[in-house]
């Protein structure tokens, strides 16, 4: 990630290529705030067309155009997270963070792969630990201003006194707010599997849901393990999390028996293994997994088309 000295520019008169320049920044802070590329999307154009509203006098009068946008950036996320608070509360079944693809797998595929910029969002979010599923499912319990205080400073290194002025606290409280968010993330995290040995259970468990082999699927997963799903109301899914290994494993060999044409496909989803469903070559799931102790304990299965779009419109499978 880059820091804020990398992302500023100082000079008295803004270079228009810099200042776009900035937009691979601004949509990496984006959506790990959050947890939605559409919005990450609303929120960088946001930002773009404030700056453009200025005058040029009011553009040359900002030392740094990137901390500028950065700040910009981040107060309308903070915005969004309050009213997102109250939105998803009237959301159908379970709010899961927009799953993401690893554009390496596909980009020499796709028209157009070799441009110097990509058009789709998706392209610019670099993929590493603090996108992987399990950590923005943790963001999601935090408040708005620890989520941003967090993120600005663990993820993008930036100091308190700059999230002070973003978030419209103290550089002591904003040091508060994320310890907070540090002590959410470390209480939920487990041991980390190297991705290899991850991409092996995910093959095997892919394997035994195909062969209908619930003894298999079974042992595959934790006891303890638990299922999530995102309909959003608009596609048929469960709207409570399955909770057990056994629970779990019975209710895929039953999607598989009802699903036909169901085909699936190993991929990288937020930069660890998983496993994408589709019928008819179009994506209808998108599953992320989490692995402890050799065995799957959360499934997180994304199946609002809404947030499928980076998958569907991709050309990726």
């Amino acid at each position: 990630m880059s820091t804020p000295s990398e992302s500023g520019h100082d000079r008295s008169e803004p270079d228009p290529s810099t200042v776009i320049g900035e937009r691979r920044q601004l949509v990496n802070l984006a959506y790990r705030l959050l947890g939605s590329l559409t919005e990450a999307e609303d929120a960088v154009q946001e930002t773009y067309t404030r700056w453009y509203a200025m005058s040029r006098h009011q553009q040359e009068a900002i030392a740094s155009p990137g901390a500028w946008l950065t700040t910009v950036a981040s107060r309308i996320c903070l915005d969004l997270l309050g009213s997102a608070r109250a939105r998803r509360e009237r959301y159908v079944g379970t709010w899961i963070p927009e799953p993401l693809p690893d554009r390496m797998e596909w980009i020499s595929g796709r028209a157009g792969g070799g441009r110097a910029e990509p058009a789709d969002p998706a392209d610019w979010v670099t993929l590493d630990e603090s996108v992987n599923m399990a950590f923005l499912v943790v963001l999601e319990s935090m408040t708005p201003a620890e989520r941003v205080a967090f993120i600005l400073h663990d993820v993008f290194r930036y100091p308190f006194a700059e999230i002070a002025e973003i978030v419209g606290r103290t550089p002591a409280a904003c040091r508060q707010l994320a310890s907070s968010g540090r002590r959410r993330i470390r209480a939920a995290r487990t041991p980390a599997v190297p991705a290899a040995g991850q991409a092996v259970l995910v093959r095997h468990f892919k394997e035994a849901w195909e062969a209908r082999d619930i003894e298999t699927l079974v042992g595959l997963l934790d006891p303890d393990a638990t299922m999530t799903a995102d309909g959003g109301g608009l596609v048929g899914t469960v709207l409570r999390p399955v909770k057990g290994g056994k629970s779990i494993a019975q209710y895929l060999i039953h999607i598989a028996g009802v699903s036909a044409g169901l085909m699936l496909l190993e991929r990288t989803v937020n930069g660890r293994p998983g496993l994408v469903a589709q019928q008819a070559g179009v994506p209808v799931t998108v599953a992320a997994f989490d692995v402890t102790g050799g065995r799957v304990n959360r499934i997180w299965a994304v199946r609002n088309p809404e947030k499928l779009r980076a998958w569907t419109a991709s050309g990726q499978i």
